[in-house]
Formats: structure tokens, C-alpha cells, sequence
């Protein structure tokens, strides 16, 4: 029987999202934000006078690098998935 999703309220950057995810990919989908929102801080510090979208797409473009420099090509297949699936959940917010 497939695991029933639970809502979850997450923020990145200076947005609340409300997303849907199994409760034992919840621990894993907090962590990620957290580092997520991290990166922000440290490229607000980095690069002063930028808007969110430009510290959200360096991030991005530093967790896509730091992925495909370290996974294989399954690894990037998985983690493209996995992107993919937030994408959808977040444009239905």
C-alpha cells in the first residue's frame, strides 16, 4: 500500500510553500531547505544588493554543480527526478 503524503510548510528564501511529501522523506526535504536557505544567506553576504531570485538561482546552479561533480549518472538521473517533482509540487502552490 503506497505511503500517504503528509503537508509540510517550508520556506525558502523569504517564501512559505506548502508541499505534500511521505513522512519518511520529510527529515530529508527539511535538511535540504535548510542548506538551501544557508547557501542564500552565504551569497547575500557574498554578493550584496542581488533580489532573492538571484540568490535562489545561485544556489541552484551551486547545488546542481556540487551534485554532478559527486554522483554518477544514475545519481543525476535520480536527483533530476527529484527536482522535477518539486518543480510541479511548487508550481501548484
Amino acid at each position: 500500500m503506497a505511503q500517504e503524503l503528509i503537508p509540510i510548510n517550508i520556506v525558502i528564501g523569504d517564501r512559505t510553500y506548502r508541499i505534500k511529501t511521505s513522512p519518511s522523506d520529510e527529515e530529508t526535504v527539511r535538511k535540504t531547505v535548510k542548506l538551501i536557505n544557508d547557501k542564500i544567506l552565504e551569497f547575500k553576504t557574498q554578493f550584496a544588493g542581488k533580489d532573492m531570485q538571484d540568490y535562489i538561482a545561485m544556489v541552484i546552479i551551486w547545488y546542481a554543480t556540487q551534485n554532478v561533480t559527486q554522483s554518477s549518472s544514475s545519481d543525476f538521473k535520480e536527483m533530476t527526478d527529484v527536482l522535477l517533482k518539486m518543480e510541479t509540487l511548487l508550481d501548484k502552490v
